[in-house]
């Protein structure tokens, strides 16, 4: 049964006036898959983008790309990413590559403008023109060449749907979200791959299975429990390769420090995954938790604002933790000279579900 909630928004305020609402979706479950708290539409339909890159990592392991290639947790962070395209993220790009036997020209995501201001100005000053490998989803890419050469398919297909590499893909999401076979839908991200889409508490979902798989690995062996917790791991002991410096991505993995996972997603949206503690016990959930939120005009600087209170409003884990992503969470806005002239600040209480 589909459930909305009344509208909930982050604002942004200029001179104390009220000048933008932005209208917040949100889905907080456990790892029973129970949906504890919501925002908005918990089941608006979402396509995930790049917050999908760690099931679709997934996928990549359980190829046995990591055993035939050697491949280490900063090679699995890069697989995740979307990175900063910062030096230490395009030397390892191409280290996978050189791993691989594959070259640049392999990638299928094609180059583009970095996300980090100042590897833009220095690529501007420079007279740069960014190649496949300076792509912030070059990781994700080569390792899905590695994927395809490990299950001897045609690497020049890698990217499109119908390629064995993007089947087993797609299967391996679906059953991370707890979706039936072929029940996502599909269309094509930014980066020129398949990207799916579904219920926003599905991404939840997913999240918190990353969650509760490092918290049972020692007791459940399965392939699949050890993937998603090498993935757990990889992200948040390598969290600098998975965005990049002062991105939302990595600052949000190191303050909580093992605690959490969190992946942004291209036009507003972002799944987070939390291990079992007493803090998710507080919030009434069985196991770890997962939230996943959707910003309605995709704006990014407004979900940070979002997750940063969603994680304030469950308490997760300590207050010095969450202080230190005070940055996002209700920045203030300034406008050419410097002069403050408003800021944002979330305006919406979690819903807690019965």
């Amino acid at each position: 049964m589909r459930t909305i909630i009344s509208s909930d928004f982050v604002i942004s305020d200029r001179g104390g006036v009220v000048e933008n609402r932005h209208a917040v979706h949100a889905a907080v479950v456990d790892s029973t898959g129970k949906l504890l708290y919501a925002l908005g539409d918990p089941s608006r339909i979402t396509l995930a983008r790049s917050a999908a890159k760690p099931a679709q990592a997934v996928a990549i392991l359980e190829a046995g790309t990591f055993e035939k290639f050697s491949f280490d947790d900063a090679d699995l962070a890069l697989m995740c990413a979307s990175h900063s395209s910062e030096e230490r993220h395009i030397s390892r790009a191409h280290g996978i590559l050189s791993k691989i036997g594959a070259c640049e020209e392999d990638l299928k995501c094609g180059g583009h403008k970095p996300v980090s201001e100042a590897v833009h100005h220095a690529w501007i000053k420079a007279g740069f023109t960014p190649t496949p490998a300076c792509s912030n989803c070059s990781g994700k890419h080569a390792g899905m060449i590695a994927a395809t050469k490990t299950l001897g398919a045609d690497v020049g297909s890698y990217h499109l749907p119908d390629h064995p590499l993007q089947l087993r893909i797609r299967a391996t999401v679906d059953e991370i979200c707890g979706l039936a076979e072929q029940e996502s839908l599909w269309g094509l991200d930014g980066c020129n791959l398949p990207t799916p889409a579904f219920p926003l508490k599905m991404l939840g979902r997913m999240y918190v299975s990353f969650a509760s798989a490092i918290d049972s690995e020692q007791k459940d062996s399965s392939p699949r429990i050890k993937a998603q917790a090498s993935v757990f791991r990889a992200m948040s002991q390598n969290s600098e390769f998975v965005a990049g410096d002062d991105r939302f991505c990595t600052a949000l993995m190191q303050a909580f420090d093992g605690l959490v996972i969190g992946k942004l997603g291209a036009d507003g949206c972002y799944g987070v995954g939390i291990r079992k503690s007493a803090c998710t016990r507080h919030i009434g959930a069985e196991g770890a938790v997962g939230f996943a939120v959707k910003i309605e005009d995709g704006n990014i600087g407004i979900l940070y604002s979002a997750v940063t209170e969603i994680l304030e409003q469950l308490h997760i884990g300590e207050a010095s933790m969450r202080l230190q992503l005070d940055r996002f969470h209700s920045p203030e806005i300034k406008n050419t000279v410097g002069v403050v002239t408003g800021k944002v600040f979330p305006s919406f209480k979690l819903h807690q579900m019965q």
